[in-house]
């Protein structure tokens, strides 16, 4: 392999932890304000993640970059495409965070006690998110350990059950005070939308687990 090619390999790498901790950041930013009702802090929240898109495009450049200059082998290229597949799961979280900052944002301005509540319990979603990014994180940092990337992997797969519970026990509840307050039926709907666009966010990071699998052993992208 020609000389600076494992420099490149690795500088992509690392690009690609730095993008994922913004966002683990500024996610768990999120859940920090909307714990402590400060909604005021979620636009300084969002400022790591602000050029996620054009920083996600140079690595894709860099990977086709590496591919015309290098060639890479087998293992190396199953690697490089994982995170060509990557940035599109990340820019999605982007976009899903952002989303979900700007729809709370809202609707906690003038939520009642009820409504408050249910945000609190949906917070629980929100913390297995954290969890989740932590583990991702550790994922590309111990590349080269097989066991350790399967039991994370594992792990995130856990926490992503975990949500689908948490979501089907909020929807039987939030549809029960929606029959009984039809004024209010917009707002618990709307409610249901944005926790459904936070569910999309650990979605993601079990693509991205898979990606890092599939990248350092094999098997189906």
């Amino acid at each position: 392999m020609l000389p600076g090619y494992n420099e490149a390999r690795y500088e992509v790498r690392d690009a690609v932890l730095k993008v994922m901790r913004d966002l683990a950041d500024t996610n768990k930013r999120t859940l920090e304000a909307i714990e402590a009702g400060d909604t005021s802090t979620l636009e300084a929240a969002k400022a790591p993640i602000m050029d996620v898109v054009e920083r996600t495009e140079k690595i894709d450049n860099d990977i086709v970059l590496i591919f015309a200059k290098y060639t890479p082998e087998a293992k190396d290229l199953r690697e490089l495409v994982s995170y060509l597949k990557m940035t599109s799961s990340i820019n999605r979280i982007r976009a899903n965070i952002s989303n979900y900052m700007k729809n709370m944002e809202s609707i906690l301005t003038g939520a009642d006690s009820e409504m408050l509540a249910l945000i609190r319990d949906s917070l629980s979603i929100n913390r297995c998110t954290v969890h989740a990014f932590d583990q991702t994180l550790e994922m590309l940092q111990c590349f080269d350990d097989n066991d350790m990337l399967l039991d994370l992997s594992a792990r995130i797969e856990v926490e992503y059950s975990k949500t689908d519970d948490i979501y089907s026990m909020l929807e039987k509840s939030i549809m029960q005070k929606m029959g009984s307050s039809v004024e209010l039926v917009e707002e618990y709907f709307n409610l249901l939308k944005y926790i459904r666009k936070n569910l999309k966010i650990i979605d993601r990071l079990e693509s991205i687990s898979g990606r890092i699998i599939f990248a350092r052993m094999g098997g189906k992208l």
